[in-house]
């Protein structure tokens, strides 16, 4: 199932890697390298999944993640964390404020989509295993 994936990261190789990932599993990346401009086209595009830093400018993941949870125009939309931030809490605190999922960096490329994929809806509306 080809999805439509924002990628909200500052690094710009990590968001390259990722994009390129994506791309090569026949999803369509969107990018967004601030937390605003991410709010900003994840309520305006509304794709399939988001990705996304928790260290970011402008607007951090943990905020962003509790206001498209709070909206109910993208409450619904899968929201993955992918951050640097792996000591002990980081995971349940990035769950608490919204992620639906939570993976650590440096990613592995030979997974990473495979990971992601499992946070998509299927077209027939059965949650994703999680």
């Amino acid at each position: 199932m080809a999805a439509r994936v924002l990628l909200i990261e500052d690094n710009r190789p990590s968001l390259e890697l990722m994009s390129y990932l994506l791309q090569a599993f026949g999803h369509t990346p969107m990018e967004a390298l601030n937390g605003v401009d991410g709010l900003e086209i994840l309520r305006t595009e509304r794709p399939d999944l988001v990705v996304c830093d928790i260290d970011l400018p402008r607007l951090d993941g943990y905020t962003l993640a509790g206001r498209a949870k709070a909206d109910p125009a993208t409450r619904d939309i899968p929201l993955v964390a992918v951050t640097a931030l792996a000591m002990v809490g980081d995971r349940d605190r990035a769950l608490r404020a919204g992620f639906d999922g939570y993976l650590t960096k440096p990613i592995e490329p030979e997974t990473f989509v495979q990971e992601l994929e499992r946070y998509l809806i299927p077209a027939d509306g059965r949650d994703p295993i999680r």
